[in-house]
C-alpha cells in the first residue's frame, strides 16, 4: 500500500453539468473516454504513456472544460504513475480510483460473450462515475509526511520478506552441504558476521584448511562478541566430518552459498537504512505520541499504525468503516434464513497484515488483550482467527485515540470496561 485511501463523495456536490472521464491505462498507451453533460455521446481518444503526453492531454482538458463544471476522472488502481500525475491537478480534477474487478464484472454483465477492448473499458469507467458517483469513493491522498512514512514501511516489509526468503534457502542448503556452520553461530544465517563468514569459507573443508589464527583475526575484525562460544565450536570443526565428499554436490553448493550470502550482504545495510529513515520520519510525525503509547507497538509497528490510520481524521466516520477498509471486519452475506461471515479479501493486504501483526504483538503487553485472546481460544477459535477478532477490538480503541489525538492508557481503558459492565473486565 502506499498510503492511498478514499472518502465518500457527496452526491449533491456534483454539478448537473459535470464532465465524466474514464481512463483505461496500459504500459504503452492510455485509452480515454469523455462524456459531456447533457449528451449521451462519448468522445474517445488515445495517448501515449509518457509524462509529456499525459500533461499535454490534461492541459487541453482543462482548457476546454475548466470552469464549465466539475471534471470527474475514473481510473483503475489506487496507485501508480498515472494517479500520481493526476494528483498534481487535484484542485481541478475529482479522482475516483476503481477496483479493476468492478469494471471486469460490469463488462461481463454487459457483454456476456466476454469480448474486451481498452476503448470499451474506458467507456465503462466513464459511465460508472457518471451514474454512480454518489456511491463511489473520491480519492484524497494523505499529507506528504504520512505518505512517505507509509511507502517506507511497506517497502521495508518487502525487504524483510526478501531477507527471510534468502535465509530460508541458505539454511536449507547448509543443512545438506555444511550443517556444522549452523552450530557455529547457533543457527544464525542473517547477521553481517554470518554472511561474511560464508563469503570467505562456504564449505567445511575451506574452513578446516584455514589457519585458526586467521579465523580468529577475521572474527575480531568483525567485532564478534561470542569468542568463547565460537572458539569451542572452531575446535569441534577441526575434527568434523563432511556430509559428503561428492564434488557434484559440494562445489555447486559452495557457489550457491556465496550467491545467497552475497545477496544478504547487500540487503542488510539497506534494512538498517530503512529502520533509520522510518525512525527519523516518525519522530517528526504529529501522531507519534499516540501510537508509541500503544502496548506492543514498538519501533516497528508504531510507524505502520500511524501510516495505516493516516492524517485525515474526517476520512472515516467511525471505527467500523476503518475496519472494513483495512480488511479486518468480516463480510456478511445474507440470503433468506442463511447468514454467512467470510474473511474480507478485497483490501490492502499490507494494511490488514499491519493490524494483524500488531494485535498479535500486543498480547504479552496488554492485560485485556491477553484475556480477550485467551477467551477466543477457549471458544475453539484458531490462533489467527482469535488475533483477527482481537484486531477488530483494537481498532475501536485506536480509532478513538487517533480521532482525539490522545495517547492510549491501559488503566483508563480497563476502568472503562469495568464501568460499562463488560464481561471481559471480570477476568482481569
Amino acid at each position: 500500500m502506499k498510503n492511498e485511501r478514499a472518502e465518500s463523495s457527496d452526491a449533491s456536490s456534483i454539478q448537473p453539468d459535470a464532465i465524466y472521464v474514464g481512463i483505461d491505462w496500459a504500459d504503452a498507451k492510455h485509452d480515454i473516454c469523455l462524456l459531456e453533460p447533457g449528451s449521451d455521446k462519448s468522445a474517445t481518444t488515445q495517448i501515449e504513456n509518457t509524462p509529456e503526453a499525459l500533461h499535454e492531454w490534461i492541459a487541453q482538458l482543462l482548457s476546454t472544460y475548466g470552469g464549465r463544471g466539475r471534471i470527474c476522472v475514473a481510473v483503475e488502481k489506487a496507485r501508480g504513475a498515472l494517479l500520481y500525475t493526476l494528483m498534481r491537478y487535484s484542485g481541478d480534477l475529482t479522482l475516483y480510483p476503481l477496483n479493476s474487478k468492478v469494471t471486469g464484472k460490469l463488462r461481463d454483465a454487459l457483454r456476456a460473450g466476454g469480448a474486451k477492448n481498452d476503448a470499451w473499458d474506458s467507456r465503462l469507467l466513464a459511465e460508472m462515475v457518471k451514474n454512480f458517483h454518489h456511491l463511489l469513493p473520491v480519492w484524497k491522498p494523505d499529507e506528504e509526511q504520512t505518505r512517505k512514512l507509509a511507502a517506507l514501511c511497506e517497502d521495508r516489509r518487502k525487504a524483510v520478506n526478501q531477507r527471510t526468503k534468502l535465509v530460508q534457502e541458505l539454511k536449507s542448503l547448509l543443512k545438506s552441504s555444511f550443517p556444522q556452520f549452523l552450530d557455529l553461530l547457533d543457527g544464525d544465517c542473517q547477521s553481517p558476521l554470518a554472511v561474511a563468514l560464508l563469503q570467505k569459507w562456504p564449505t567445511l573443508s575451506s574452513m578446516q584448511s584455514a589457519r585458526p589464527a586467521a579465523v580468529r583475526r577475521f572474527l575480531i575484525a568483525k567485532k564478534c562478541r561470542r569468542m568463547d562460544r565460537i572458539e569451542q565450536a572452531l575446535g569441534q570443526l577441526a575434527s568434523a566430518r563432511a556430509v559428503t565428499q561428492e564434488p557434484a554436490v559440494i562445489e555447486p553448493a559452495a557457489l550457491r552459498v556465496r550467491v545467497l550470502s552475497a545477496q544478504l550482504q547487500v540487503l542488510l545495510p539497506f534494512l538498517a537504512q530503512y529502520d533509520k529513515d522510518i525512525a527519523d520520519l516518525f519522530d517528526q510525525h504529529p501522531d507519534a505520541p499516540v501510537f508509541r503509547s500503544v502496548p506492543g507497538a514498538g519501533e516497528a509497528m508504531a510507524p505502520r499504525l500511524a501510516a495505516a490510520f493516516g492524517s485525515d481524521r474526517s476520512r472515516f466516520a467511525n471505527a467500523t468503516e476503518f475496519s472494513s477498509y483495512c480488511g479486518i471486519a468480516p463480510i456478511t452475506k445474507s440470503s433468506g434464513k442463511t447468514t454467512l461471515h467470510r474473511r474480507r479479501r478485497a483490501c490492502s493486504k499490507f494494511l490488514r497484515q499491519s493490524l494483524h501483526e500488531f494485535s498479535a504483538a500486543s498480547i504479552p503487553f496488554s492485560h485485556w488483550a491477553k484475556a480477550y485472546y485467551q477467551t477466543q481460544r477457549q471458544k475453539g477459535k484458531g490462533h489467527h482467527h482469535a488475533v483477527r477478532s482481537l484486531a477488530y477490538k483494537w481498532i475501536r480503541v485506536l480509532f478513538a485515540c487517533w480521532k482525539n489525538s490522545t495517547p492510549y492508557d491501559e488503566n483508563t481503558y480497563i476502568n472503562t470496561l469495568k464501568n460499562h459492565g463488560v464481561a471481559l473486565a471480570e477476568t482481569l
